[in-house]
């Protein structure tokens, strides 16, 4: 006998129809599995076939052969156990149903339990897209794939849970989605905590408000990491859009918790500096998203920057142009979104003292300089905000008074963003930083006194064309703070202000 059973699949970010079709025919007991299946989904043989007997069904003893078209994609991972199961009773004749508007998909553990699989979230959006009415998922899965809209999505337990459900003995009730309210909220810490630093507070605002990236440098214990850890309280709430898009990558990259639905808050992705370039990139012999995708609409912060390898921090170039990073591998070449505010912090030296008002650095001559230059001036120049920060006196330490809550400045980011969303509306773009080089053009108009002084900053600090855009943008964000429709002088003065670091620690006259 012959059944075909709807399911799917997943590879990098793609999700594809598969059909798991299961033929009997005569001959010696044994199970083929063909369809270019990985070393998982052959073991689903073993898998589906204690289920089966554990269930209380009885394993064909004939020739059986399961192939999972198209032939020519490959398959992996242990998503097909379930539609295997179904197939199998099908077409041994101990189960009889109408499968052809359902697909199913899902890990079975020997018992016949349904365990939670990667990407079960983009699998169901494909399964809607086909036009399928119903999706059985693991229980564990249901949550993340109950927020798609015009199917009905079913959490399976057991597989004698499905099977009661099939034979209308015990129907199962479709899933919904846990609400923002529902969902358990990891606290954010808040910008009152921090004392003193107002000018590093300020350019974070400005960063948060356009989406800028950011190098914060100071001696040790100055607070860039308490500040990095504070951005996402002023960062603004994502959109439905950018919720589902985050969630998408957690799922494939099998880092959702069953009790999300949705990620409503704006991912912060901190990675050690002994990372590997695809541990940050993605990719791997099974393709997966790295910690760039994971930060996707959220910040992606490195610490001590200069301990990264150098070939690590250089694969970010392209990506933070394109918004996305491509893997090419010799079967398939895989796109992941990775649209981060990069936030990087760094000490001048490596003992952290250089250029410190009160401190004597303790390096060797020449040592600075040849720290300073582990981060390379491309990377450095796709940075949009350079930031000092310096040691906190103790008189401000001792102070009982509180800074100014993430709350409030917030309010300031989300009105700025207001204006750009206002500004690029049907462009596809949300924040200043993203500009076009002709958005960039007709939004960033300077009258002749903000453009004299511009020139002259150009010519003086040496800048490139790439840098020249970027004081633009952040001008343009600064302009948007102030509820300015025109960069004026302190707009532009400000941004210059904040990219001219650079130039006291990297120049040749700084004698690093």
């Amino acid at each position: 006998m012959f059944a075909r059973v709807n399911s799917l699949g997943c590879f990098g970010m793609e999700t594809f129809v598969v059909e798991v079709e299961c033929d009997l025919s005569n001959g010696s007991p044994r199970f083929d599995l063909v369809g270019l299946p990985d070393a998982a989904v052959k073991e689903s043989r073993d898998r589906v076939r204690a289920s089966v007997k554990n269930a209380g069904f009885k394993f064909p003893v004939s020739h059986l052969t399961a192939n999972l078209a198209p032939a020519d994609r490959p398959k992996e991972g242990p998503v097909y156990d379930l539609p295997l199961f179904i197939a199998v009773l099908i077409a041994s004749g101990q189960l009889r149903a109408d499968f052809s508007g359902c697909a199913f998909f899902g890990e079975l553990s020997l018992d016949g339990s349904v365990r939670r699989v990667n990407a079960a979230l983009p699998m169901v959006m494909q399964a809607r897209d086909s036009g399928w009415k119903e999706v059985f998922v693991p229980a564990d899965n249901a949550a993340e794939s109950a927020v798609v809209e015009g199917i009905n999505v079913y959490p399976v337990e057991h597989v004698t849970d499905l099977i009661a459900h099939i034979r209308g003995h015990a129907a199962l009730q479709p899933a919904v989605p846990i609400t923002a309210e529902a969902a358990h909220r990891f606290p954010v810490p808040d910008f009152a905590d921090v004392k003193g630093q107002h000018e590093a507070r300020r350019a974070l605002e400005i960063a948060a408000a356009g989406n800028h990236n950011v190098l914060m440098i100071g001696p040790p214990g100055s607070g860039k990491s308490m500040l990095a850890k504070r951005l996402p309280s002023i960062l603004p709430e994502m959109a439905y859009g950018e919720s589902l898009e985050t969630t998408k990558i957690y799922s494939v990259a099998g880092e959702l918790r069953g009790d999300v639905s949705l990620i409503r808050e704006r991912p912060f992705r901190s990675p050690h500096h002994t990372i590997s370039s695809a541990g940050l990139s993605g990719g791997g012999s099974v393709p997966r998203p790295g910690e760039l995708s994971l930060a996707h609409n959220g910040v992606l912060f490195l610490d001590e920057l200069p301990e990264f390898d150098r070939r690590v921090t250089e694969v970010l170039r392209q990506p933070l142009e394109d918004g996305k990073v491509t893997i090419a591998r010799a079967a398939a070449t895989i796109s992941y979104p990775c649209a981060v505010m990069l936030v990087c912090a760094m000490n001048p030296c490596r003992c952290g003292f250089f250029g410190h008002p009160t401190r004597r650095c303790t390096c060797p001559q020449g040592d600075p300089a040849k720290y300073l230059s582990r981060v390379s001036g491309p990377l450095l120049d796709r940075l949009d905000i350079h930031i000092e920060v310096p040691p906190v006196d103790f008189q401000r330490l001792s102070s009982e008074e509180k800074g100014e809550a993430s709350e409030a400045i917030r309010a300031r980011v989300n009105a700025a963003r207001q204006i750009q969303e206002a500004r690029f509306k049907g462009s596809g773009i949300y924040s200043n930083s993203k500009m076009t080089a002709a958005q960039t053009r007709e939004f960033c108009k300077l009258n002749a006194q903000s453009a004299a002084l511009l020139e002259k900053a150009f010519l003086t600090l040496g800048l490139s064309a790439r840098a020249y855009d970027k004081i633009l943008r952040v001008a343009r964000t600064i302009a948007d703070l102030d509820n300015s429709g025109n960069i004026e002088i302190p707009h532009i003065a400000q941004a210059i202000q904040l990219r001219s670091l650079d130039r006291k620690f990297w120049s040749p006259a700084s004698g690093a």
